[in-house]
């Protein structure tokens, strides 16, 4: 069974199953070892680096970044 397979098939269960099963993904994550979760970190930096080189990626200064994150912890 292949990825799309399951997310096919998981997206057709009950929201609340759904949500069950998001949950349960979810915990496995606080599993990970430090070294996985690093590698997760590095293989998600570099999909995002990518996507910055290929133009897909949005740059939003830093500043705003900042504000943003002030006005959200009002």
């Amino acid at each position: 069974m292949n990825i799309e397979t399951i997310r096919r098939e998981a997206l057709s269960l009950s929201v609340q199953e759904r949500a069950e099963l998001a949950e349960e993904l979810l915990s496995s994550l606080d599993a990970l070892s430090e070294a996985e979760t690093e590698q997760l970190w590095f293989q998600e930096a570099a999909r995002r680096a990518a996507e910055m080189d290929q133009g897909i990626g949005k740059r939003i200064p830093a500043d705003v970044v900042r504000l943003e994150a002030q006005a959200l912890l009002k």
